[in-house]
């Protein structure tokens, strides 16, 4: 089968992935050639962790999968994204995923152990994948009106009541949803534990990523597009010389010691 090939040929279409059985393998596997070994020992690799990538995704379904088997689907995961920044809003996402598990979401985690890129990259995956996806936000105003804690669960409740599909369960990042008709679990660490929570998670964050970037380019003398609102030591300085701007949360100390919104909105 691939006797007649050259290693050349060989190594493009290993690279292509084109026609790579069982059979295929079995033959590089024979074939005496120093440069076939390493290509039948690259593919085994790559092939070894699709394998546990299939695996640990697989285990991030557990909760779904048990909501599933006792009658409740759809499945919706729900978090949020902004609860300790000194600016900007809080975001949340809810996302219905397919009840098996998709190697198209492969790299699926907690958005706080991925790099911006991979977030990135997931959350456009995400968005293929998923039956239904939708996001909520609560404003500064409403941060400082209700209190950072009911203003993220107002967020993510808004995100719920817009998904396309209502779902019959919710499985909820740390606490549950106040005001919302729907049974539900709290998973304390729920973004490493179940799919849907982790890809809601993704969404979140990159949506409320992308608005600080927006709002850096109506205050760029904070570097909202570096730090997110986040109390860093740039940002902190930024506070200390410039006062807040309306995308400040008036209730945080830090921004309280700064002083008057009237430095920045001139």
């Amino acid at each position: 089968m691939v006797s007649g090939l050259t290693v050349a040929e060989i190594r493009k279409l290993a690279g292509s992935r084109a026609g790579l059985d069982e059979d295929f393998l079995r033959a590089l596997a024979c074939d005496k050639r120093a440069g076939v070994a390493e290509i039948y020992r690259r593919l085994k690799r790559d092939e070894n962790k699709m394998a546990a990538e299939a695996e640990r995704l697989q285990k991030l379904y557990i909760y779904e999968n048990s909501l599933i088997a006792q009658g409740y689907s759809p499945v919706a995961g729900v978090d949020e994204a902004g609860r300790g920044p000194l600016a900007g809003p809080v975001v949340a996402a809810a996302v219905i995923l397919p009840p098996v598990a998709d190697l198209a979401l492969a790299g699926l985690n907690d958005s706080k152990k991925l790099n911006p890129s991979k977030r990135a990259e997931l959350a456009a995956r995400i968005k293929k994948v998923a039956l239904a996806w939708s996001a909520g936000i609560s404003t500064v105003e409403e941060i400082f009106n209700e209190n950072i804690h009911a203003a993220s669960l107002t967020a993510m409740r808004r995100a719920v009541l817009k998904l396309k599909i209502r779902p019959a369960y919710l499985l909820v990042d740390g606490y549950r949803i106040s005001r919302l008709e729907l049974p539900q679990l709290a998973l304390t660490g729920g973004d490493g534990l179940s799919a849907s929570v982790a890809a809601a998670s993704i969404l979140a964050k990159v949506l409320r990523d992308r608005l600080m970037d927006f709002y850096h380019v109506q205050y760029p003398q904070y570097g909202f597009n570096r730090h997110k609102g986040y109390a860093t030591p740039e940002h902190l300085a930024a506070l200390e010389r410039y006062g807040p701007c309306p995308l400040h949360r008036a209730g945080y100390r830090p921004v309280k010691n700064c002083g008057s919104r009237q430095k920045c909105e001139g």
